[in-house]
């Protein structure tokens, strides 16, 4: 009797979708991811321990830090391809450091390895209290949309001046 035929790739596996990504701020919003990825990846809920979200005065998006005995609620995309990872790099910007970090599923307490973006500055006076993604869906999500679309556009621009 033959074996059944292997199952079919999915084309994100057949283009090396390996990488998993936790969110804790805007990108848990799928409306940024979908404009970011054009796509919006598998995700499952988690939690990343020994670190606390914060609001950054005078932004609109949060940061995390390693602090002992806190965590973050967030969630965590998976099978983004490496172009896809270099997009969210560039969207992350420099002040990010881009880590691999430990986390939890909520629905499973299965643990994973996934990237983050960790705040660079340590001791940036400009972090504080507690950053609440629903207060932001309802003040900011639309005026962030755009700004979303606008960083896309313009790095879709810059990689057809490279190809050109």
């Amino acid at each position: 009797m033959a074996s059944p035929p292997p199952p079919p790739a999915s084309a994100a596996a057949a283009a090396g979708a390996t990488n998993s990504v936790f969110v804790y701020g805007t990108l848990m919003a799928e409306e940024v991811v979908r404009v970011l990825l054009g796509r919006v990846p598998p995700s499952s809920p988690a939690l990343l321990p020994n670190h606390q979200r914060f609001s950054i005065k005078g932004r609109v998006y949060p940061a995390i830090l390693p602090v002992d005995g806190s965590r973050v609620s967030g969630k965590v995309f998976r099978g983004l391809t490496d172009g896809e990872l270099d997009v969210l790099d560039i969207f992350e910007d420099e002040e990010y450091v881009r880590e691999i970090v430990g986390i939890s599923l909520t629905e499973s307490s299965d643990t994973m390895l996934a990237y983050a973006y960790i705040w660079g500055n340590v001791d940036d006076p400009d972090l504080y209290g507690e950053w609440d993604f629903d207060e932001w869906r309802k003040v900011h999500l639309n005026d962030y949309l755009t700004m979303t679309q606008d960083f896309k556009e313009e790095l879709e621009q810059l990689e057809q001046k490279t190809h050109d």
